[in-house]
């Protein structure tokens, strides 16, 4: 190496040594024409420099210096770096690049730089502390996963990124066939088709930190491409992966914080719901759900007379921040996710809940209702009465906004949601739609019901949920072909179907396929709440903005005519 210590590795112990030290130009202060302090920084610290001999080095310039430690003049040492004691004397400066000042500043300032910028020069964003913490805490995330997996007897092996079209759901990226024009590969939405072989092969225990692509529109927690703990074993029900499972990412928060966080506790998806309002419920923060059909049995407010479901939440202590712009600003929200309306009622200093909606309910119903809410003066209580599953979705939402912290601020809470439903709604000719996917197995206890009452049928499936991030899901796959048949039949694929499009990966079950289950979790997403960060692009070395648009590569870009002609593609009009 060309350096004998790290900028940020030099303490007074070090004091005597003569070192090389290489990184960047962090700083540079004029003492006289000839003295000048210069901080060096790479990525683990900064260290001090006394430059005499008038080298002139600007910002982010890349050099090396050889030089002396010696102690800081005493009421000079600086306590808020390690490095804070020591500074270099004798320093001989060799410039090995220069450069020009950089676009935006390379400390904290730059979070309020526009992050189209930020992005354009990601390799100068990169030399940042936070980003190279963030890129460091990443590396031991993949690094404990790796492990935990391996000791646990699990064989990682990398699946193919060109593949067929999977059945998952989410819009895919084609890849055009130039020896077969006409024809694509798709990129794969996830391994999971390729990891259930394995299991028929008897690999028996899979692992792979995989790269899974997904053309759907970008948010703080999705990107086109993303990185997941991808895992499938043979001869295990759901505990068995959940452990699994379990184990790496508590071994991964340990690796990162120092801490290992407790068990997680499970909860069905029903009492997610029914609690929550969701089925990936922060555990942060209380403000559950409440049921209150009981509440309003015999009311004649016709409101809640013909709901099939009445529920509320309270906030606590809220009344005095939510004025009429605010309630109307929640009401309109409501009815943006399905309401009908919502029902808002504040406690007044004397405990009285007043509402538009008070003079249509009786005092015994306001007391009850007051009850069952705990409403304390200063509360503001929420209430939607409609069909349950729109009652509990409009009120989770509710609480989000009313409640949910940061996502990255503490504590860490997981939690796993099971029991999810097999089917969920139906399309437009009344067939059931698969909750997971087709190949999700149902229920042991339920399986009697696909034929009488599928909708009821719950799947042995399973989410991991951390601070109200869904960070992955699996589930116990169907490894019978009856019990395969069965479920393609509530689905509306008949057999000539099913072989039409899963013929190539279900042809091998008839070959003895073990009993197998899996799971996958998104690293990205675990990263950025153990970084403390709201984005996972914050966490990814290069990821694209809300846009899609790179600004970094200016991708995507026009292919030439020629290209497209070898891969027998030609552009039509945009749609209008």
């Amino acid at each position: 190496m060309m350096r004998t210590h790290l900028c940020g590795e030099l303490r007074s112990s070090d004091i005597g040594q003569e070192v090389v030290l290489t990184g960047w130009v962090n700083t540079r202060r004029e003492h006289s024409q000839h003295l000048a302090f210069v901080d060096i920084r790479d990525y683990s610290g900064v260290t001090q420099v006394v430059i005499d001999d008038g080298t002139d080095v600007r910002s982010e310039y890349v050099i090396k210096v050889t030089g002396t430690v010696e102690a800081r003049l005493e009421g000079t040492e600086n306590a808020e770096i390690g490095t804070g004691e020591i500074e270099i004397k004798n320093a001989k400066v060799e410039i090995l690049n220069s450069a020009e000042s950089p676009v935006f500043p390379l400390d904290e300032r730059a979070d309020e730089v526009d992050e189209t910028v930020r992005l354009r020069h990601r390799y100068l964003d990169l030399r940042r502390p936070r980003m190279q913490k963030n890129m460091r805490l990443r590396s031991k995330v993949n690094s404990a996963i790796r492990n935990a997996m391996v000791q646990q007897d699990f064989v990682e092996v990398e699946t193919p990124m060109l593949m067929p079209s999977t059945p998952e759901g989410a819009r895919e990226f084609l890849v055009p066939s130039r020896q077969r024009p006409g024809n694509f590969y798709a990129l794969p939405q996830s391994p999971q088709l390729y990891k259930q072989l394995l299991m028929v092969g008897g690999l028996d225990r899979y692992f792979q930190i995989a790269r899974c692509l997904r053309d759907e529109d970008l948010r703080a927690d999705r990107q086109y491409e993303f990185m997941q703990l991808d895992l499938e074993m043979s001869f295990v029900e759901v505990d068995d992966v959940l452990s699994a499972a379990e184990v790496s990412v508590l071994d991964a928060a340990e690796a990162v914080t120092g801490v290992r966080p407790d068990e997680v506790p499970r909860i069905t998806w029903h009492e997610a719901m029914e609690r929550f309002g969701s089925d990936k419920p922060d555990l942060r923060f209380g403000m559950e759900l409440v049921e209150l059909t009981e509440v309003f049995a015999a009311t004649e407010f016709k409101a809640f007379s013909s709901a099939g479901s009445i529920k509320g939440i309270n906030g606590k202590g809220l009344a005095g921040d939510y004025g009429r712009n605010k309630l109307d600003g929640l009401t309109d929200e409501a009815k943006r996710i399905g309401a009908k309306g919502l029902v808002w009622m504040k406690v007044s200093d004397d405990g009285v809940i007043e509402s538009p909606v008070a003079k249509f309910l009786g005092e015994a119903e306001l007391e009850a209702l007051g009850t069952a809410l705990d409403a304390e003066a200063g509360d503001l209580l929420l209430l939607v009465a409609d069909e349950w599953d729109t009652t509990c979705e409009v009120l989770g939402e509710l609480r989000n906004v009313l409640g949910r912290p940061p996502v990255s601020q503490g504590p860490y809470k997981y939690v796993w949601v099971v029991d999810f439903p097999l089917f969920v709604g139906k399309d437009a000719n009344g067939t059931p739609r698969p909750g997971h996917h087709p190949f999700c197995h149902p229920h042991p206890e339920d399986i009697d019901k696909l034929d009488s009452d599928p909708m009821s049928v719950r799947a042995w499936a399973y989410d991991l949920v951390l601070n109200g991030w869904e960070l992955g899901s699996g589930s116990i796959r169907i490894h019978d072909p009856e019990l395969q048949r069965k479920v393609f039949a509530n689905l509306g694929i008949d057999d000539e179907e099913a072989n039409k499009r899963f013929g190539f990966f279900l042809n091998p079950f008839k070959y003895g396929a073990p009993p197998h289950g899996g799971f996958a979790y998104g690293i990205d997403r675990l990263t950025a709440i153990l970084a403390g960060e709201e984005s996972i692009r914050e966490v990814i070395a290069f990821p694209k903005p809300q846009s899609g648009i790179d600004p970094l590569t200016s991708s995507p870009n026009e292919a030439d005519e020629a290209h497209l002609a070898e891969l027998g593609l030609a552009l039509l009009p945009p749609a209008e």
